[in-house]
């Protein structure tokens, strides 16, 4: 590595420059990272703060709620608690629809809006939780406090022109890109049925200790369960956002292989005296290897370290109305993949590494 460290030194001014872009990938790899985690978050986090391990839908219904239509029908053999099969397993009705609301300055505000009975176990907390009880209200989500909203205040459901008073506040998160609101159920399906509600609801939450029992009971109430994280699929926009995102950090570490192999190819052709030389006095071509892959590894993993803390130093400074959050998982799996990429890229150079003859590469200085 001595020879490695001395050449990092001496053409300190190229190793910048690669260093640089490879910095820059890692930055951009980084960002896309908090970027897709904070559209999943803006997608399903109020979906995944529910305290439940599955959903149950109707069958055919792709794990979608506008698509899923139950009844009570549906419902009765999750909740008949006289039978063994049902051991360890809660159950609750839950709706859930997107709807607008009018404010008194004549302003409107998108939500998702949770149906939910008042005495499920998806209730909120606290005051929150006993306001479900009473006359026909709504919680909202804190995130609509900014709003200039407060409990007591009217809001309209654009459409059916119902009016309901804002019973509390709760950190409830979002749903397709939109923040969650909870009434009762009954509410619920008065404002997305009205007087022909029958009973009807999305879906049924799950809180099950142990999973295997569900397939017998979906038989019986003619439902399909799935895991609350194969149900993220059905928030809008989910599945092709994150896909999407997934391809654009993938370009960015496959396009960043290919620029530090060809540096290296580069490199290695304007070293192959040295490395006849460092071959004639007795070097073996796999010390020779191991010092190239050392000295690029050394560039890839300073570079790389750089790149995401700069990038980590920027998404502090993101404002609110951008989603974005990085988590030290996605941070170590992208700058990990683009310094395994780069070592790979820089494989490619390697035969010509072994394939340097001494005599060759010394008479080729003449």
């Amino acid at each position: 590595m001595y020879i490695a460290l001395k050449d990092l030194w001496f053409a300190r001014g190229r190793f910048a420059l690669v260093g640089l872009v490879i910095g820059l990938v890692a930055l951009m790899a980084t960002l896309l990272s908090g970027l897709s985690n904070g559209l999943v978050d803006d997608g399903i986090s109020g979906l995944r703060r529910l305290p439940i391990t599955h959903l149950a839908f109707q069958s055919g219904a792709g794990s979608t709620f506008s698509r899923s239509t139950l009844t009570e029908a549906n419902l009765a053999p999750w909740t008949d608690q006289d039978g063994e099969l049902l051991a360890g397993v809660e159950s609750s009705a839950l709706g859930v629809s997107f709807f607008n609301a009018k404010l008194d300055d004549g302003s409107t505000i998108d939500m998702a809006l949770f149906g939910i009975p008042a005495d499920s176990f998806l209730a909120p907390a606290g005051p929150a939780r006993d306001s479900l009880r009473g006359e026909p209200g709504i919680i909202l989500s804190e995130k609509f406090r900014e709003q200039g909203l407060e409990v007591g205040d009217e809001i309209t459901i654009v459409g059916i022109d119902q009016k309901l008073p804002i019973l509390g506040f709760t950190f409830a998160g979002s749903y397709g890109h939109v923040e969650l609101a909870f009434t009762s159920l009954s509410t619920w399906q008065g404002l997305r049925y009205g007087d022909n509600a029958k009973g009807r609801f999305s879906a049924i939450a799950i809180r099950a200790a142990d999973d295997s029992v569900l397939p017998a009971i979906d038989a019986i109430a003619g439902t399909t369960s799935v895991t609350k994280e194969e149900a993220y699929n059905g928030s809008p926009g989910y599945a092709g956002e994150t896909q999407t995102m997934s391809l654009i950090r993938g370009f960015l570490l496959v396009i960043s292989s290919f620029i530090v192999g060809s540096f290296f190819v580069v490199w290695t052709v304007q070293r192959t005296h040295q490395i006849g030389l460092m071959k004639a006095l007795g070097a073996s071509t796999l010390y020779v290897v191991k010092d190239a892959l050392g000295q690029m590894a050394i560039v890839l993993v300073v570079a790389t370290v750089l790149g995401a803390g700069v990038a980590i130093g920027l998404g502090q400074m993101i404002g609110g109305d951008v989603p974005f959050r990085l988590e030290a998982g996605s941070i170590l799996a992208s700058t990990g993949l683009l310094v395994l990429l780069g070592m790979l890229g820089c494989l490619v150079a390697v035969r010509r590494i072994t394939a340097v003859e001494p005599i060759v590469a010394l008479n080729s200085e003449n």
